[in-house]
C-alpha cells in the first residue's frame, strides 16, 4: 500500500522513518507482468530505505523513499577499501494474503557481527526489523503469491565518507532494497554437481570469512567460473591452512547425513553462520537426530560415501533453501554420481522448513514475523 502524502512513521524504537512516496509507481499491469516471471535480482520495487550514521549523531535520517541511484563521493571509503556488509532474507505471502519474514532477528544479529568485523556501526535489532517492515508495507503489492516465490530483501551498509585515509569511516549509510524472486527450482528440486577448487581459498584464519561482506563473494567469482567450466553449478572451498577441511560453497553451507541419522556440518571461524543451515539442523534435532558442528575433511566425505556411512549430502542457503548434492568433482577426485537423487531426509527437511516459511504448517519455533500488520 502506498500513500500519496509525506508522512512520518514513528516506531517505539530509536528510529523514526519519514515516508516520501514515489510519484512513479509502476502501473498494476506492469508490476503483474514482472511478478509473473521475476527471475532473481533483476527487478526492484518502487521504494527503498535509507538511514545515515555519523560519528557525532549516530543513526539518524531514516526514510523510505523512491528507489533510485545512490550519490557517492568518488573518495567514499566503500569504493577504495571495501568497507561494506549486507544481508539476504525473504518476505513470504501466505495463503490469507498476509506477509511474513523468517527469523529477521537472526539476520539483524548477523549484520551486527559483520559490522564489528568490518569496523562499521551496529544497527539495533529492533531498528533493522523495522526498516524491513517499513519497506514491505509500502511495497506490499510487490510480494508475489505464486508457489515458491518471495520478495527478496537486501539490507546493506556502506562506508560513504569521502576520505582516502586508511581508517574506519565516520559516515556510513544503511539501505534496504527489495526484488521479487521466482521459484529457485521451476521444475522441482534438482540435485547439483559441485566443483572442489584446490587453487583458491575463500577466506583465511582471522580474516573476514565469518562476515557477510562483498569481498568474500568477489573472491569466489573466479573459482565459480572454474566450476562452470567443469560442468558444475557451485564451487566448494577448503580451509586455507591445510587445504584438507571442508569450508563452504560460494554462497551456501554444507551438511552431510550419516547412515545412523547424524547430521554433520563443517565448523570453523572462517565459515559464515547460515541462518537456513541452523534452522534445518534445529528441525533435525527436534526429530531426534544428532547434530555435530566440527571440522570435516574432504577425505572423510570421500571415504564416507565409498563405505556407505554418508548417505546424503546437501547445501543450504537463503535463495535455494536446501539443495541436494549429487556429486563432488575435482582434480583427480570424484565422489557420488550425477544421477543421484535428493535423499529422503534432505527433501523432508526442505519441505518442513518451506512449509513453515509459507504458512503451510504451524510455526512452533516462533521463527516467523509478520511484516504487513
Amino acid at each position: 500500500m502506498t500513500t500519496t502524502d509525506d508522512t512520518a512513521s514513528s516506531t517505539e524504537f530509536g528510529l523514526t522513518f519519514e515516508l516520501s512516496p514515489s510519484d512513479a509507481v509502476r502501473a498494476d499491469a506492469e508490476r503483474e507482468a514482472i511478478l509473473s516471471d521475476p527471475g532473481f535480482g533483476k527487478h526492484f520495487t518502487d521504494h527503498m530505505v535509507s538511514v545515515r550514521w555519523t560519528l557525532d549523531d549516530g543513526w539518524h535520517a531514516a526514510r523510505v523513499h523512491p528507489y533510485g541511484p545512490l550519490q557517492l563521493d568518488p573518495a567514499a571509503s566503500v569504493l577504495h577499501y571495501a568497507q561494506e556488509i549486507f544481508e539476504g532474507m525473504k518476505a513470504y505471502r501466505h495463503a490469507d494474503g498476509s506477509i511474513w519474514s523468517f527469523r529477521p532477528e537472526a539476520n539483524a544479529r548477523r549484520l551486527q557481527r559483520s559490522a564489528r568485523r568490518l569496523a562499521l556501526p551496529e544497527l539495533a535489532t529492533e531498528d533493522f526489523v523495522e526498516s524491513v517492515r517499513q519497506l514491505v508495507r509500502v511495497d506490499s503489492a510487490w510480494v508475489p503469491s505464486a508457489p515458491e516465490t518471495s520478495l527478496y530483501l537486501r539490507p546493506f551498509m556502506i562506508a560513504s565518507e569521502g576520505f582516502l585515509g586508511v581508517r574506519a569511516a565516520q559516515q556510513v549509510d544503511y539501505h534496504v532494497i527489495a526484488s521479487p524472486a521466482g521459484a529457485y527450482f521451476s521444475g522441482g528440486v534438482s540435485p547439483v554437481s559441485i566443483w572442489l577448487t584446490t587453487n583458491y581459498a575463500r577466506a583465511g584464519k582471522g580474516g573476514t570469512g565469518a562476515a557477510k561482506t562483498g569481498g568474500n563473494y568477489a573472491s569466489s567469482l573466479l573459482p565459480q567460473q572454474e566450476a562452470y567450466a567443469n560442468g558444475c553449478q557451485q564451487v566448494l572451498f577448503l580451509d586455507s591452512s591445510e587445504s584438507a577441511y571442508i569450508e563452504e560453497l560460494g554462497g551456501m553451507n554444507v551438511v552431510l547425513v550419516y547412515a545412523d541419522g547424524t547430521l554433520v556440518t563443517p565448523d570453523s571461524d572462517s565459515i559464515l553462520e547460515g541462518i537456513t543451515r541452523d534452522s534445518i539442523l534445529e528441525l533435525a534435532e527436534a526429530r531426534g537426530h544428532r547434530v555435530e558442528r566440527r571440522r570435516v575433511s574432504i577425505d572423510e566425505w570421500r571415504e564416507g560415501v565409498e563405505s556407505g556411512q554418508i548417505v546424503e549430502v546437501f547445501a543450504c542457503g537463503t535463495a535455494a533453501v536446501v539443495v541436494p548434492i549429487a556429486e563432488l568433482k575435482g582434480e583427480g577426485l570424484h565422489i557420488g554420481s550425477p544421477a543421484a537423487e535428493g535423499g529422503p531426509l534432505t527433501m523432508s527437511l526442505r519441505e518442513e522448513l518451506t512449509d513453515i516459511q509459507y504458512g503451510r504448517r504451524p510455526d512452533t519455533h516462533g521463527w516467523m514475523t509478520r511484516l504487513d500488520a
